[in-house]
């Protein structure tokens, strides 16, 4: 009997090892296609709950590969089920897929030439955030998968998200509405996975970390109310603009002085402020908008219920008055534990054990914590920054010069198809 087992033991593990082989061959043979669709998503970008062309690609290609395509989801948003040759677990993979209001300084051949109007604002489009690489990826890893589809142990969903860097002004998009929109559902999915591609972390490198990756991000708006008069008899003014000044520094006081910033990271930051029409006329009105993150639920209430009581004292104390609302907001990247642990080896062997680090939490933000509030999730980041280049010579994300190693891509394609696959096989019946 023992020896009948060693043998069946040999023979399984010989099928394992033929098939990823099989499976690492598909990905290098895909990588070519993978950088060819990012140069050309890059190129035509759109902005939040405007991809209009980027899901029709999506969508011919899925459908071209034999999957279900539903498309309309979230307004843009494209969700693909690939249905494996055997019974198991369902398993979501999720790519953003909407571009930023910045203008391309990166001069490529394939730059971004798209304009468009954002807040009322002429601006450039680009993708300056890497969200074309995820689209890439996520069509390469589609593939991959599809060749393999009657050895696959479960269901894959493919849900190509719109709107991940916020829905315009009266509008609602995002996770958030994938998921009220039954992304979720039909069949439901058991566990998910996300990856962002990032800058400024050397190629073949994955960074995670379990629980609090991302931490939540609230929108908030204050209005000062005063009284206008000339600029030359200030006495006679209620002045918003000084006074707003003073709720900043009030507002920077919560984090310095009574936040417990060794327990969780918070930040509060004013973004905008606006007010007046003229060099010589105090204004009746500043209105502020501003940003807060935070890696702990009561942290974040008790920050939000102090920031509303010093607002108001602050302009109450000058004799004007203050409105301030917070937004609900995004909720913290949250991976859970048991499945960050389980499916480590996974991100390892697509790059090695040394080269998958463990990260402290970080204060950016993602909409991919919706899809974790309903079911468990792993959200890591796959490093793009050439070797040569130093981490702190890397343009950041969002801005202009935004640059990634387009051969860091494939290490996000062998990263999802490992998750795929090893998390079907330990989970199917």
């Amino acid at each position: 009997m023992k020896k009948v087992f060693i043998i069946g033991l040999s023979l399984v593990s010989g099928l394992i090892s033929a098939q990823n082989k099989k499976v690492l061959k598909l990905i290098d043979d895909i990588e070519p296609k993978v950088i060819e669709w990012r140069r050309d998503f890059h190129e035509y970008p759109e902005l939040s709950n405007r991809e209009v062309r980027t899901s029709k690609i999506i969508a011919e290609y899925l459908i071209s590969l034999g999957i279900e395509v539903q498309t309309g989801v979230a307004h843009t948003g494209v969700v693909g089920i690939l249905k494996g040759g055997k019974p198991g677990p369902v398993v979501a993979l999720r790519a953003d897929i909407d571009a930023l209001p910045v203008t391309e300084r990166v001069d490529v051949p394939f730059k971004s030439k798209i304009t468009s109007t954002y807040n009322g604002i002429k601006t450039g489009v680009m993708h300056a955030c890497g969200h074309d690489t995820h689209i890439a990826m996520m069509m390469g890893v589609a593939e991959v998968l599809s060749k393999i589809k009657k050895d696959l142990k479960g269901t894959v969903k493919f849900i190509f998200q719109p709107a991940e860097e916020g829905a315009p002004i009266g509008e609602e998009g995002g996770a958030d509405l994938m998921v009220k929109e039954g992304a979720l559902k039909n069949p439901n999915v058991d566990v998910i996975f996300g990856m962002h591609i990032n800058s400024q972390t050397d190629i073949g490198t994955i960074k995670y970390k379990p629980e609090g990756i991302l931490a939540a991000a609230q929108r908030f708006e204050i209005h000062v109310h005063g009284k206008q008069s000339h600029g030359s008899t200030p006495w006679a003014s209620i002045d918003p603009i000084v006074i707003s000044a003073q709720i900043i520094n009030g507002l920077q006081m919560i984090i310095s002085r009574e936040t417990e910033l060794t327990q969780a990271g918070a930040v509060i930051t004013v973004g905008m402020i606006k007010g007046g029409i003229r060099n010589n006329i105090i204004p009746e009105e500043v209105t502020m908008v501003g940003t807060i993150r935070t890696l702990d639920y009561n942290m974040q209430k008790k920050l939000n219920e102090t920031m509303i009581k010093r607002t108001k004292a602050i302009a109450e104390s000058y004799g004007a008055t203050a409105d301030i609302t917070i937004a609900a907001g995004i909720p913290i990247t949250y991976n859970d534990p048991a499945l960050t642990a389980e499916m480590l080896p996974s991100l390892q062997k697509a790059v090695g054990k040394d080269h998958v680090i463990l990260i402290k939490a970080i204060t950016g933000a993602e909409d991919f914590s919706f899809y974790q509030k309903e079911i468990p999730g792993v959200y890591f980041f796959v490093g793009a920054k050439p070797l040569n280049v130093r981490p702190q010579d890397a343009p950041s994300h969002h801005t202009p010069d935004f640059y990634i190693d387009e051969s860091g891509m494939k290490t996000g394609v062998k990263a999802m198809v490992n998750l795929t696959i090893d998390y079907m096989n330990n989970h199917s019946k």
